[in-house]
């Protein structure tokens, strides 16, 4: 899952189904600043991701007395999920459908918009950098262990070694040759001040 402002990797999630691997995303969203409700979310029509929220966040309603006890968790009014829905003909995209799964529509499209570019460009990334992902190759994962390994590192270079165009700020200096200073998604994050190089990356030591 990615951050759309600052293009950061917050949270990965590696199963062998879309409901796991989506647990897994919310609740490390859980431990890192979201303890009580999903943060609005948009993703693409592939299920999972709503039976996965209701997993991690939703609440069993309160008994009111009156027949059996709720057991299922239920979702909560505040959440915020849409689902742009590719639409194909003959193999190819013609078009999207807007869903949204929870949430009133108009705030939720005015919030999160209509498109999913940023969740598409970053599945590109992922893909020439981690050749685990390509398909109908001899590098493509066959164990979750050694994706999982893989996944981890390319998420860590993606977040601080490698800066975005998109995410560069103009700088004025007298030199007339430096108009842009790079950025990295850990650095529009707040969460460092400089882009790591690799070898800064493997001599970290992350405490426990």
């Amino acid at each position: 899952m990615i951050d759309m402002d600052s293009r950061l990797r917050v949270a990965r999630g590696i199963a062998k189904t879309e409901t796991e691997a989506a647990i897994e995303v919310f609740q490390t969203l859980k431990r890192r600043g979201h303890p009580d409700a999903p943060p609005p979310t948009v993703s693409d029509g592939w299920g999972g991701i709503d039976e996965a929220m209701v997993e991690v966040y939703g609440v069993v309603p309160e008994y009111k007395g009156v027949g059996r006890p709720p057991t299922r968790k239920r979702p909560q009014s505040d959440w915020q999920y849409l689902q742009v829905v590719k639409q194909r003909e003959n193999g190819r995209v013609v078009g999207t459908k807007l869903r949204v799964i929870y949430g009133d529509e108009d705030e939720v499209l005015k919030l999160l918009g209509k498109s999913i570019a940023y969740v598409e460009r970053t599945h590109l990334t992922m893909r020439l950098f981690n050749g685990r992902l390509t398909r109908k190759t001899l590098a493509f994962s066959k164990l979750l262990e050694m994706y999982r390994a893989s996944a981890v590192w390319e998420d860590l270079a993606y977040d601080l070694v490698r800066p975005l165009k998109t995410l560069r700020v103009e700088v004025f200096f007298d030199d007339p040759h430096r108009r842009w200073k790079p950025r990295t998604p850990a650095m529009a994050a707040g969460l460092t001040d400089h882009i790591w190089t690799v070898k800064e990356l493997l001599k970290t030591v992350v405490p426990p």
